[in-house]
């Protein structure tokens, strides 16, 4: 489905936070830095594995890329399309049971836990990729759109999400206990950092999917947070740090500076409406 962007805004809006880190932030390496936190949560990580040939390269990079349409489509189309799209996952989720292979026990793969640990790695890896790419936001800013992302939970039947930075901060230390990085899940790593790039998906990847390529995995790895790569067995250091922070900044270049005919339609379109916005007196592109 693709996103039809209108005046309206469907769940956000020209005036949002969310528009404006999703028109200039870089896909790829968010979605596949989520992907590497939900990895560490073993009941996550076996509810797609267990459901989705993730060894099968042209599955993998297609999931990551129906997930990326999803964001798309929930951030700059119509409240009807967003609506539309999460039925589909719902449905979708709502037949999928997993195996706890620790204990024996059989789960939902819309168990609420679960959903909420997507949703907020997700949030949180979308807001860390636009603010070490250089998107300036500010503090109140941030919470804004950890705030505004509460509509895209509310999408898949979450109520209880984090409203702010330290909310989703202090969700995310809370849940360390609870994760480990499982064989299963250093696998899922190494995919994800080393994925075969077919000559199709990567014609099909849209022109802001800048990170479309193999070495964002190994980029989303660098953003992860330091508690993260320990339990994969790998400490940072501050020149990568700086390495991945100077990667985004240029691949974010890059992409404002590429001609308007090569950029996404939605975010084409998206862009037009909130420099309107900012030509009315008294708009504010903050939410």
């Amino acid at each position: 489905m693709k996103a039809t962007v209108t005046p309206g805004g469907g769940l956000f809006g020209p005036q949002s936070i969310t528009w404006r880190i999703h028109t200039e932030s870089l896909g790829w390496p968010a979605v596949l830095r989520a992907f590497q936190l939900q990895a560490l949560h073993p009941r996550t990580l076996r509810g797609i594995t267990q459901n989705c040939l993730l060894d099968d390269p042209e599955v993998a990079r297609e999931r990551l890329r129906r997930q990326l349409e999803f964001v798309t489509v929930r951030t700059f189309g119509t409240h009807e399309q967003a609506e539309q799209a999460a039925e589909r996952v719902r449905r979708v989720h709502a037949r999928l049971i997993g195996l706890d292979t620790d204990t024996g026990t059989l789960f939902r793969v819309d168990d609420e836990e679960n959903l909420r640990w997507v949703h907020c790695v997700e949030t949180a890896s979308h807001l860390e990729i636009a603010q070490r790419a250089g998107v300036p936001l500010t503090g109140a800013e941030a919470d804004a759109y950890v705030a505004e992302q509460r509509r895209s939970a509310r999408l898949v039947g979450l109520r209880d999400v984090p409203g702010d930075v330290g909310e989703l901060r202090d969700h995310l230390d809370g849940m360390r206990p609870y994760l480990s990085a499982t064989d299963e899940a250093r696998d899922a790593l190494r995919r994800s950092v080393s994925p075969r790039l077919s000559f199709r998906l990567a014609f099909l990847a849209p022109p802001l999917a800048l990170g479309s390529l193999p070495a964002a995995g190994a980029l989303a790895f660098a953003t992860l947070p330091a508690w993260a790569k320990e339990m994969y067995g790998c400490r940072g250091n501050s020149a990568a740090e700086f390495a991945a922070d100077t990667a985004l900044k240029a691949l974010r270049a890059a992409a404002g500076a590429m001609p308007e005919r090569l950029v996404a339609p939605e975010i084409r379109a998206a862009r037009g409406l909130m420099r309107a916005a900012t030509e009315v007196r008294g708009a504010d592109v903050a939410a």
